[in-house]
C-alpha cells in the first residue's frame, strides 16, 4: 500500500466571489423587498391621474380631503383648526416639515386653495398635492 506524500495535499480554499456575488444578491433582495412594506395609513381617496408626476418618500404630515371637505391627517377625521395648530407646532420644531394633500378629483377646488391659504397662513412653507401616478 503506497501513502501519498504530505507535499501533495493542497490546503483547502474559500471561494470568496462566488460569497460576495450572494451576498450582493442578498442585500438588493432585502433593500428592494422592504420598498413594499411600507404602510400607509390613509382613508381611500378618488385621486386625479397623472403622468409626470414626482414621488416624495418622506412626508410628515399625509393630510386627506373628500369630496364633502372633511379632513383626515393619516387614518383619523381631524377639523382644520386642529390640523393648522398641530401643523404649525410641528414646523418650529422641524425645518424640513412637509404637508402633502390628497384631495378627492371631485373636489370643489375654493375648498382646496382655502385649505392650501389656511397652511400658508399658519407658516407652514412646504407643502405638496399628491396625485394617483401611472
Amino acid at each position: 500500500m503506497r501513502l501519498r506524500d504530505r507535499r501533495s495535499f493542497q490546503k483547502p480554499e474559500v471561494m470568496i466571489i462566488p460569497m460576495i456575488d450572494i451576498m450582493f444578491f442578498l442585500l438588493v433582495f432585502f433593500m428592494l423587498s422592504t420598498l413594499y412594506m411600507v404602510n400607509i395609513k390613509t382613508i381611500p381617496v378618488n385621486m386625479l391621474k397623472t403622468e409626470n408626476a414626482q414621488m416624495q418618500a418622506r412626508v410628515n404630515y399625509l393630510v386627506s380631503m373628500r369630496k364633502d371637505g372633511t379632513l383626515y391627517l393619516e387614518d383619523k377625521a381631524i377639523d382644520q383648526g386642529t390640523l393648522l395648530a398641530q401643523a404649525q407646532a410641528e414646523s418650529k420644531k422641524n425645518p424640513n416639515f412637509a404637508v402633502v394633500i390628497r384631495a378627492d378629483k371631485d373636489i370643489d377646488y375654493t375648498q382646496l386653495m382655502s385649505l392650501l391659504d389656511a397652511l400658508k397662513g399658519a407658516g407652514i412653507t412646504r407643502f405638496g398635492l399628491a396625485s394617483d401616478g401611472k
